[in-house]
C-alpha cells in the first residue's frame, strides 16, 4: 500500500519529538512567568527551567552551562560569533579564515566584517566538501583572529576534520568558531576536546521546536568577549538582549536530553539506514553520491540522477518529501554555491537532490522511494514505460 507521505528532509528541519513538546506545553499556559522577573514565583520558575535547559544543551557537547547563550536560532548564533568577535578583536586589516562551502548565514557575516575592514581568506575544498587542517596553517598570518569552518555539510553531508583545527588554532592562539548545526546531536562532540571556542546549534535540527538556538562560547581556559549584536535589556550576559524565549528553551533543552540518553543507539540504526539507502541509490543506473563516502553527516544523502531533472524527479515522487539543496536558500534562482564548489557543473547540480532521513524514518519507506526513483527513471530513459 503506497504511504500518505514519507518525509525525508531531515537536514531542512524535524518533527518536534513528543516528549520535547510535552515538556514545553505548561510553559507556554501554567508557567508563563519572564525568568527576568526575580520578585515571584512565576519568574523563579521560568529562570529555573532556563537554567536546566543550558544544562542540558551544555551536557550534549562536553561545555559548562554557564557557556551556553541562547539566541532566535543558527543564523543569530553565526552572526554573533563572527561579527561578535570581530567588534571585539578586530581592526582594519584584521584576517579571518574559513571555506567556500559555509551556510549562508556565514557568508553574509563575513562579507559583512570585510565591508567594516577585515580580510577573509576562503579555504577551497576538495571533489569531496572538505578542507585539511594543513590548508588552515598554510592560511594564518600574524592578523588571523578567528577561523570559521563548518562541522557537517548541509547539502553534500561531509564531516570537515575538527579536531586537527582545533589543535592549530590553539596552538596558534587563534579563536575557533563551527556552525555545527547538523552535527549536533549525530556526531560525539565534546567541545574542550575538539579546542572548539564557538559552535552555534539550533533546536529545530534536533527535533526540537523552530525559532531558538544557542552558541557555545568558551569561558575556560580562555575566555572568548564577544560583542553583542542585540542591546537593550542585559539577558544572557549581555550578549542577546530581549526576554528570554522559555517554552523554546525548554524545549531546545529537552531535544538534547533526548539526544544525550540515545545518542549511540539513534546513531548506530541512523547510520545503517544511511548506507542502505546510499546503495540501493547507486544501484540505479547513473546515479553518483556527492560528498565523502563514509566521512559524512550520518543522515545526510545528496546525489545526482544523470540525466534526469531534479525539480522533475521531486514533483514526480508527489508524496515524497526531499530538496534539492539548503532550505534557506531554495528560493533563490542560483545554483548551490556549495555544489559549485566541489566542481560540479551545472547539469550535475540540477540533477542533485538531498535526502535527509531521521528518527522516524524506517526501511519500508526507503524500499519504496528507492522503488519510485527506479520507476520513474526507467520511464525518462524508456518513454514507452508509463511511471504511475
Amino acid at each position: 500500500m503506497e504511504p500518505q507521505s514519507v518525509y525525508l528532509d531531515y537536514n531542512s528541519t524535524t518533527p518536534i519529538d513528543p516528549d520535547v513538546f510535552e515538556q514545553m506545553r505548561p510553559f507556554f499556559t501554567e508557567h508563563f512567568g519572564n525568568p527576568a522577573s526575580r520578585l515571584h514565583s512565576y519568574g523563579w520558575i521560568a529562570d529555573k527551567a532556563v537554567q536546566n535547559a543550558r544544562k542540558q544543551i551544555a551536557t550534549l557537547i562536553g561545555a559548562e552551562a554557564k557557556e551556553i547563550i541562547f539566541t532566535g536560532g543558527a543564523t543569530e548564533s553565526n552572526n554573533l560569533a563572527i561579527r561578535g568577535v570581530f567588534e571585539a578583536y578586530g581592526y582594519e586589516g584584521a584576517h579571518i579564515i574559513s571555506t567556500q562551502t559555509e551556510h549562508k548565514s556565514v557568508l553574509e557575516a563575513l562579507e559583512y566584517v570585510e565591508k567594516h575592514g577585515a580580510k577573509v581568506t576562503y579555504i577551497p575544498v576538495n571533489s569531496f566538501g572538505q578542507i585539511t587542517a594543513e590548508q588552515i596553517e598554510e592560511a594564518i598570518t600574524p592578523d588571523t583572529i578567528l577561523v570559521s569552518v563548518i562541522y557537517g555539510n548541509n547539502e553534500f553531508g561531509s564531516l570537515n576534520p575538527i579536531e586537527e583545527i582545533g589543535h592549530i588554532t590553539t596552538k596558534r592562539e587563534i579563536f575557533f568558531h563551527t556552525d555545527a548545526v547538523q552535527a549536533l546531536g549525530r556526531t560525539e562532540i565534546h567541545v574542550k576536546d575538539l579546542n572548539i571556542d564557538l559552535l552555534s546549534m539550533t533546536a529545530h535540527k534536533l527535533y526540537g521546536p523552530k525559532g531558538i538556538g544557542a552558541l557555545y562560547v568558551r569561558h575556560i581556559p580562555r575566555r572568548v568577549k564577544l560583542e553583542p549584536l542585540i542591546v537593550g535589556g542585559g539577558q544572557e550576559k549581555g550578549l542577546r538582549a530581549g526576554t528570554l524565549n522559555v517554552p523554546g528553551i525548554v524545549g531546545f533543552g529537552k531535544a538534547c536530553e533526548v539526544a544525550t540518553s540515545n545518542f549511540h543507539e539513534e546513531n548506530f540504526a541512523l547510520n545503517e539506514l544511511k548506507n542502505l539507502f546510499i546503495k540501493n541509490l547507486l544501484d540505479i543506473p547513473g546515479t553518483v553520491l556527492n560528498g565523502h563516502p563514509t566521512q559524512r553527516l550520518n543522515n545526510n544523502i545528496s546525489v545526482q540522477f544523470g540525466g534526469v531533472k531534479n525539480t522533475d524527479l521531486i514533483i514526480a515522487l508527489k508524496n515524497v518529501a526531499c530538496s534539492t539543496g539548503s532550505a534557506c536558500s531554495s528560493d533563490s534562482a542560483k545554483p548551490s554555491h556549495v555544489l559549485q564548489a566541489i566542481g560540479l557543473n551545472p547539469e550535475q547540480i540540477q540533477s542533485t537532490i538531498r535526502f535527509g532521513i531521521g528518527r522516524y524514518t524506517n526501511i519500508e519507506q526507503i524500499d519504496y522511494v528507492c522503488s519510485k526513483i527506479r520507476t520513474y527513471i526507467e520511464s525518462v530513459q524508456k518513454p514507452e514505460l508509463e511511471f504511475i
